[in-house]
């Protein structure tokens, strides 16, 4: 097939939020509408035992790493992990009002401003290593858990995370594993969902890797994106609440009815590219039913994958009833210890920010055969406001 494809764009193609038009390759993810995210042409739901690093240096080389390649790399990385001190004053000075996304958002422009080296691919990998600190950083200020323990990233990529994280009265083993695989399932997801798109159109005017990341993470914070594993987890809460956490199918069927009759919105259903269930959730789904099939939210969320889709499939304009990697996510994370819904979306972004780096690497410095892609300049057309 060519690679060269014209478009006939008509009025019903405008103001649809570029849904579904090519602009450009990606290198290291695709999302398949049967089957699934794939990294670097790996099914997720094979990288799923995995360590974070071999599933980083996968992305970043484009190939599986033997265990002493992955081990070299991350040697290198440790190298860099260590953030400067003058970072971490200013971001204690940071106000904690707000949501911690904020501070996600002003840490990495601080980031960038002591320790940035204006240089995409320095960065990318000093970003990469710095990442878990920064993140545990900004949730232990927010949260008001005192100071961040010293840095030990021999330990381990997200081992070292979770030791970093003062979170009260936690199993760090069981933390450990979850947020292994929840940063393994969330480090990349193709080119164009909305916050890889704005770090890599913002990186296409020169900006710095920090200030790009920044920006991909202000995209990412908003309830049609990042921040709906939070929305999900307080709407199973809502129906835990409702139904109690011993109900049948039938009394879930009916809370999602009276929803759906209410005009309110079902969280947790639905992906703009997947017509199946996604894998990242069937994962996730799997891993609760091992480790917490008695806990009160897994067991309502379990109820939720099968009554959502019988309900939604009985709207025909529904294309895609089927649980997204959101609706089951969060109750994974509380299940395992990490009951603090308002940092999902910070653990999203500490994975997340590894593969747009990693992509803005590639644009800046690789595409159009080392030239980097132009600057993002879509076309508009004038509509007067008054015709």
């Amino acid at each position: 097939m060519s690679e060269e494809v014209l478009f006939q764009i008509t009025k019903d193609q405008l103001e649809t939020g570029l849904r579904g038009f090519p602009c450009g390759y990606c290198t290291t993810s695709h999302v398949d509408p049967q089957k699934g995210l794939f990294y670097s042409g790996r099914a997720v739901s094979e990288l799923t035992n995995f360590s974070p690093e071999q599933v980083i240096f996968l992305l970043y080389f484009g190939k599986q790493g033997s265990k002493e390649d992955v081990d070299q790399f991350f040697k290198e990385l440790n190298k860099r992990s260590f953030l400067d001190p003058r970072t971490v004053e200013d971001i204690y000075k940071l106000p904690r009002n707000g949501h911690p996304m904020k501070l996600l958002c002003a840490a990495l422009l601080l980031l960038g401003m002591h320790e940035g080296k204006n240089d995409y691919k320095e960065d990318c990998l000093n970003l990469i290593a710095k990442l878990p600190e920064l993140v545990a950083t900004i949730i232990n200020h927010h949260a008001g858990w005192g100071k961040t323990p010293k840095s030990h990233p021999e330990l381990g990529y997200m081992e070292n995370f979770t030791q970093m994280l003062n979170v009260p009265s936690a199993d760090k083993t069981k933390l450990n594993e979850a947020f292994r695989l929840f940063n393994v399932l969330h480090l990349d997801h193709g080119g164009g969902n909305l916050s890889t798109f704005v770090g890599k159109a913002v990186a296409s005017g020169l900006e710095d890797m920090y200030g790009s990341i920044c920006s991909a993470m202000c995209a990412l914070a908003g309830p049609r994106h990042g921040k709906a594993n939070q929305d999900c987890l307080e709407f199973v809460q809502s129906i835990l609440a409702e139904v109690g956490e011993n109900a049948t199918e039938s009394q879930v069927d009916k809370a999602i009815r009276h929803r759906l009759d209410s005009g309110q919105l079902v969280f947790g259903f639905g992906h703009a590219v997947l017509r199946v269930e996604d894998p990242r959730a069937t994962v996730q789904y799997e891993y609760v039913k091992k480790h917490y099939p008695s806990h009160p939210l897994v067991k309502i969320a379990l109820l939720l994958r099968d009554a959502g889709p019988k309900v939604l499939k009985e709207n025909p304009k529904i294309t895609n009833p089927y649980p997204n990697v959101d609706a089951i996510s969060g109750s994974m994370l509380t299940a395992s210890g990490f009951g603090f819904p308002e940092y999902f979306t910070v653990l999203f972004g500490l994975s997340r920010s590894v593969g747009i780096a990693i992509q803005i690497v590639y644009e800046r410095l690789e595409a159009r055969g080392g030239k980097g892609t132009p600057i993002v300049r879509p076309k508009y057309i004038y509509k007067s406001r008054n015709s």
